[in-house]
């Protein structure tokens, strides 16, 4: 990603500006993807046309203005140009789960398109890096005071410590139990049923714990001819149905009629109750 820093550097005050209110400030929506193997955020064209032309963006001093949806396509292309987003193609999630991050892949074709998804190469505000730093510096330092800590302080880090390690324990026992009840149940009452199915899911601390439990049936997947369809607007099944139709008969083509006109209806003989329609051929008069 440095090439990508140093076309950031070179960019104007303006463009800097708008990149960081787009960041950080805009408000538009951000999802998390994966890139790399890395976690990284990205956003929708369509999200950022509308937040350049919110309200909120004229109000940013020192910034381009933009009045139109083809001025802030216009700005967005020169903040592509220069490395702060890259446009990427959505792939398939990380894990089975609803909330798991997409695998993103950068195209080499680069262009900002309002329908299209873009990658952030650039990280925003770092205050709350900073902070954290500050944070572990000051732990690492408290823990090699630990011999000049007062003796309340001392018994108070103990009984946090055994708390801490008593969690540790509580967690790897409700990870062999939760093993021990799916093997059980797949071999009494298949297919097995998860507590807690999320515990080692790419999601968050209290998602981790929902739903309670689960039964481990198979992920349904959809064919590729459904999806067409659908994508079609078409129904499911509605090729089969129409590959199972009889042909229509082509245009200019006469259709002989099933009863000619003076002439009474076929006989419909019947076998064990079932009925079949004859049609009687005439030859052609040109013939």
């Amino acid at each position: 990603m440095a090439p990508f820093a140093a076309n950031q550097a070179t960019a104007s005050p303006e463009h800097k500006a708008v990149a960081n209110w787009l960041r950080s400030k805009s408000g538009q929506k951000t999802r998390v993807g994966v890139l790399d193997g890395q976690r990284k955020d990205y956003f929708k064209g369509s999200a950022a046309i509308k937040a350049l032309l919110s309200p909120a963006y004229g109000k940013l001093k020192k910034a381009p203005k933009v009045t139109s949806e083809a001025e802030a396509t216009q700005l967005m292309n020169q903040l592509n140009a220069k490395g702060f987003f890259l446009r990427v193609q959505r792939g398939d999630k990380v894990t089975s789960t609803k909330k798991a991050p997409r695998t993103l892949q950068i195209i080499r074709q680069q262009a900002f398109l309002p329908p299209d998804y873009y990658v952030w190469l650039m990280d925003g505000s770092q205050l709350t890096t900073y902070l954290g730093g500050l944070v572990m510096v000051a732990v690492i330092f408290a823990g090699v005071m630990y011999p000049l800590w007062p003796l309340s302080m001392r018994i108070g880090a103990y009984y946090l410590s055994m708390g801490m390690l008593g969690l540790l324990g509580l967690f790897f026992a409700m990870t062999i139990v939760r093993l021990i009840l799916y093997v059980i149940t797949w071999l009494v009452l298949p297919p097995g049923l998860w507590i807690f199915p999320q515990l080692f899911a790419d999601v968050g601390f209290f998602e981790s714990f929902v739903p309670l439990y689960e039964w481990d049936y198979p992920k349904k997947k959809k064919s590729k001819k459904s999806k067409k369809a659908l994508k079609d607007g078409a129904p499911p099944g509605a090729e089969k149905r129409r590959a199972s139709a009889p042909p229509t008969p082509a245009s200019g083509t006469k259709r002989m009629p099933s009863v000619l006109p003076g002439m009474g209806p076929p006989p419909t003989p019947s076998f064990g109750g079932t009925q079949q329609a004859f049609i009687e051929e005439i030859p052609d008069a040109d013939a």
